[in-house]
C-alpha cells in the first residue's frame, strides 16, 4: 500500500525487526517442558555446527537432499552445535517457534511444513523429514515432530488458555504458512506466474514461485534455496541481508528521523558508494556505518562522510543485490519474469522501490505492506470455508481490495551494470 506521508516514510524499514526467525527451535523434555530459552539465530555459537555437519555430509550432498541455501544458523547446524550438551541429551522433541506457540496454546505437537523446510532436515523432493540424514548427523529421529500443512486444524485452545484469555471457547487453531515469507508470497497480488517476489523487511527474500524444487551446483553456489510454500508450491529464492543494514545504522545514530534521511538520500548522486549487502561482516549487530565505511575503503571507494550518503549507499546496494537475484532466479528456474511484487515493510520506502525498479529494469508493484498477515488470514479464511479457491483466487481478492503502487524503471542499464560490478554484484 502506498505511503506518501512523512509518517509513512519514517516507518519504512522499521516494522520487521525480529527477535526470532524461521530456523530457531525450542527443545522439549519427556514431559513436554521447554529445556531453556531458544537461542537466537544470530548467536555465533551456531557456527560450530557447520564444520560438524560438513564432516559427515558435504555441502553438495546436503544441498541434494534439502535444497537449502547455506546459512550458518540453519537448524541443522544449531542442533549439531548443541550435540553433547545436557540440554540436547534431555531433549525428546524439537519445536520451531511457531509450533512451540501452537503447543502452548493447544497442547498439540507438530511442525508446519513451510517452516520445517528451512531446517535443513526436510527432504525437498519427498517433503518428508530426511531420516537418514538425521541419523548420519546424530540427530535422533524422535526429535522431529509430525509434519502439518497450512490449512490444517491444529486443535482447540486448552481450558487453561481459555481461562487466561476469557474466551468462551471452543476456539480452533489453524495452521498457516508459519514461515512469514510463505504467507507473504500468498499475499503478493500477482495476476499470473510471471512474477518475482521481494519480501522486504529485516531480511529480503527474493525469488520465484515454482511447482517443484530446482537442484544443481549452479543454484547451490549462487546461494538459492528451495523452501516450501502454501498449496504445494516451492519458494525458490535467495536471502539478501535486507533493511537490517538500515535499522542498525539508525540505531547507531540514536534513531534519527528516517523520513528526513530518505529525502536527503534521494538527492545523493546514484552509486556514490556501493557494497555487497551480504558481506558476512554485516550480519551481527553493531556499528553498521563503520563497517560500511571499512568495506568501501577496501574496495577503493571514498567512505561515506555523512548519514544521507550512508543511507543512499545501503539502498543502492540493496537494489543492485535485488537485480542480481531476480536475474539469477529467472536464469536458474527458467521462469520468465515480467514484474516484481515488493511486499512487506520495505514497500513504504518509496526511494528503495524506485531504485529497485531502476536496477531490475522491471516494473515494481509495491504492497501490500502487511502481505504476510493477509496471506495468513486468507489461508485461515479458506480453511473456515469463508473463501474458496487456490492461490490465483486468493490473490484475486487481494487485487480487488488492496492498494498497490507501481514504479516504472528508468536510468541507464550500463551505469547500473558498472556499479554492480564495482560492488561485486554482477555475475
Amino acid at each position: 500500500m502506498a505511503q506518501n506521508s512523512a509518517v509513512g516514510r519514517s516507518r519504512a524499514g522499521r516494522s520487521s525487526r525480529s527477535s526470532s526467525w524461521a530456523v530457531d527451535v525450542g527443545l522439549l523434555d519427556a514431559d513436554g517442558a521447554l529445556l531453556g530459552n531458544p537461542v537466537h539465530y544470530r548467536d555465533g555459537a551456531h557456527e560450530a555446527g557447520v564444520a560438524a555437519v560438513h564432516a559427515e555430509v558435504g555441502p553438495e550432498e546436503l544441498y541434494a537432499v534439502n535444497g537449502l541455501q547455506h546459512l550458518p544458523f540453519n537448524t541443522v547446524f544449531q542442533l549439531a552445535a548443541a550435540r553433547g550438551t545436557v540440554r540436547f541429551a534431555a531433549a525428546r522433541r524439537m519445536l520451531l517457534i511457531p509450533d512451540l506457540l501452537a503447543h502452548w496454546l493447544t497442547g498439540t505437537v507438530g511442525a508446519e511444513i513451510t517452516n520445517a523446510s528451512t531446517t535443513g532436515l526436510l527432504d525437498a523432493t519427498s517433503r518428508q523429514w530426511a531420516g537418514e540424514l538425521a541419523d548420519r548427523l546424530g540427530i535422533p529421529r524422535g526429535l522431529l515432530p509430525p509434519l502439518r500443512k497450512p490449512g490444517e486444524r491444529l486443535g482447540e485452545l486448552t481450558a487453561e488458555v481459555l481461562g487466561e484469555t476469557g474466551l468462551p471457547g471452543p476456539v480452533p487453531l489453524t495452521a498457516v504458512g508459519s514461515h512469514d515469507t510463505a504467507s507473504a508470497v500468498v499475499g503478493a497480488p500477482a495476476a499470473d506466474d510471471r512474477f518475482a517476489y521481494l519480501s522486504c523487511g529485516t531480511w529480503s527474500l527474493v525469488g520465484v514461485e515454482l511447482e517443484k524444487p530446482v537442484f544443481g551446483e549452479a543454484g547451490r553456489t549462487a546461494g538459492f534455496t528451495n523452501e516450501l510454500g502454501v498449496d504445494g508450491t516451492v519458494r525458490y529464492l535467495r536471502n539478501v541481508m535486507g533493511l537490517w543494514l538500515l535499522q542498525e545504522s539508525l540505531r547507531s545514530w540514536g534513531s534519527p528521523d528516517l523520513g528526513a534521511l530518505l529525502a536527503a538520500a534521494a538527492d545523493v548522486p546514484a552509486f556514490t558508494t556501493v557494497v555487497d549487502p551480504d558481506d558476512p561482516r554485516f550480519l551481527p549487530p553493531g556499528d553498521m556505518p563503520a563497517r560500511i565505511a571499512e568495506v568501501c575503503a577496501e574496495t577503493g571507494q571514498e567512505p561515506s562522510r555523512n548519514r544521507a550518503t550512508v543511507v543512499r549507499c545501503i539502498l543502492d546496494s540493496l537494489a543492485l543485490a535485488y537485480r542480481r537475484t531476480v536475474r539469477r532466479a529467472a536464469e536458474l528456474s527458467g521462469r520468465e519474469i515480467g514484474v516484481v511484487h515488493l511486499v512487506g515493510g520495505g514497500a513504504r520506502n518509496e526511494l528503495l522501490c524506485q531504485l529497485t525498479a531502476d536496477a531490475c529494469g522491471l516494473p515494481v508493484l509495491a504492497g501490500p505492506v502487511e502481505a504476510a498477515a493477509l496471506g495468513n488470514a486468507l489461508v485461515q479464511a479458506r480453511a473456515a470455508g469463508v473463501v474458496t479457491g487456490g492461490l490465483p483466487a486468493l490473490r484475486g481478492l487481494l487485487r480487488s481490495t488492496q492498494e498497490v503502487r507501481r514504479y516504472t524503471p528508468s536510468g541507464s542499464d550500463a551505469e547500473i551494470g558498472r556499479a554492480a560490478r564495482r560492488a561485486g554484484l554482477e555475475d
